[in-house]
């Protein structure tokens, strides 16, 4: 009796040695379409879209630039403050008072370069202008002769040409005069809302910058401040640099036109400085216009040594200044800053191209600093189960 009751347990219990379920498995994707292709489709339109999103952002960025480029210069400007208002803060100045200090100071140097600049330019142009005279006259005489062998008449209707060509375009040279008013006015509108926006950041950027986090999680307020500190750190290490950098070459410039006695000095270093801000093209278009002047104030051998201390500005730059004096936290590779500049170049000129660096080194380091708390917050974790 028992062993019958044994056999029908036995034979209606599960058997312990039967494979588990086995979930059944996703559908075979069709055999048509190769799995390299389904993949680019879905990149594909998620390019598309984000082409798009960049599309609509310049549109509506191109219709507010009179918004748009005081405030990036604005946030240049604060970067370079902003360290000279932390400091005056720290030895006892209010903050009111720190940064009506700051931009004061800002205000005088940036005047006495534009009147340094007006009135140098004022007092050597008629010298310039006879300079310039006596320059084609020579390179006339030196183009007749062997062994080119060309007429001075030929120079002369040249010459002729060209004014001709002046005189027929009047009115377009008419045109772009009447524009300048509002050129002019568009000006006026952009420094006076950037010295506002300048005014407010360097005064309250850390009040700013915690209501624009203050809606976060504590998580993800963490994580924004340390991209944002870290974006913002780039952004100074880089005005600094670049301005030193810049006033290098500007001090180098001077100095070459000065022994040369090339006119225009102080002009030409500004210049020469303000291109500076504009990587790798800045500096090239500068140089080239102090090669010009120089070549038709002072001949040719002056361009030519002008020439050879641009050349050798340019190494010093590549391999010293900038390694050194910006460092290693916003060094970018050059394939990728010319990249950079040809697109915000083509998209919005020359403003592009000057905050173009910045914004990428900006997003560059945050990135980075986002990718370092990733692996500190992995490791930790490893740590913790592996003791555990």
């Amino acid at each position: 009796m028992m062993g019958r009751a044994a056999k029908r347990a036995a034979r209606w219990a599960p058997d312990r040695t039967a494979p588990a379920a086995v979930e059944p498995s996703p559908p075979p994707e069709p055999a048509d379409v190769p799995r390299w292709l389904r993949v680019g489709a879905a990149w594909s339109w998620r390019l598309v879209l984000l082409a798009a999103l960049l599309y609509v952002a310049g549109r509506v960025a191109s219709d507010l630039y009179l918004v748009i480029v005081p405030c990036a210069a604005a946030l240049l400007l604060t970067a370079l403050l902003q360290p000279l208002a932390n400091r005056l803060r720290r030895r006892g100045f209010g903050p009111l008072a720190a940064t009506w200090c700051t931009l004061l100071l800002a205000f005088i140097l940036i005047g006495g370069a534009v009147w340094l600049v007006t009135s140098r330019v004022e007092a050597e142009y008629p010298a310039l202008v006879s300079q310039v005279k006596h320059t084609t006259t020579q390179i006339q005489s030196w183009l007749s002769g062997p062994p080119f062998h060309i007429k001075t008449g030929n120079l002369a209707k040249l010459s002729d040409n060209i004014v001709s060509y002046l005189s027929k375009h009047q009115s377009v040279l008419a045109g772009t005069v009447l524009t300048g008013g509002r050129i002019l006015v568009e000006l006026l509108a952009g420094v006076v809302l950037c010295f506002f926006i300048s005014f407010f950041l360097i005064k309250d950027g850390g009040r700013i910058w915690a209501w624009l986090t203050s809606g976060l999680v504590t998580e993800r307020r963490r994580r924004a401040n340390l991209a944002g500190r870290a974006a913002w750190q780039s952004v100074v290490y880089y005005v600094r640099g670049t301005i030193a950098v810049a006033a290098i070459q500007a001090t180098v410039m001077g100095i070459t036109l000065a022994v040369i006695n090339a006119p225009l000095v102080a002009p030409l270093a500004l210049i020469m400085f303000l291109a500076g801000f504009i990587p790798l093209i800045g500096v090239l278009v500068a140089g080239t216009l102090a090669i010009l002047i120089v070549l038709a104030a002072k001949g040719l051998i002056a361009a030519v040594i002008v020439l050879g201390i641009l050349v050798l500005m340019n190494q010093l730059e590549g391999h010293l200044l900038q390694p050194q004096v910006v460092g290693k936290m916003v060094r970018l590779h050059p394939l990728a800053v010319i990249l950079v500049l040809a697109v915000a170049g083509v998209v919005a000129g020359i403003a592009g191209a000057v905050v173009a660096v910045p914004i990428t080194a900006a997003i560059t380091s945050a990135v980075r600093a986002l990718q370092h708390d990733d692996n500190e917050g992995r490791a930790r974790t490893a740590g913790g189960v592996i003791s555990g």
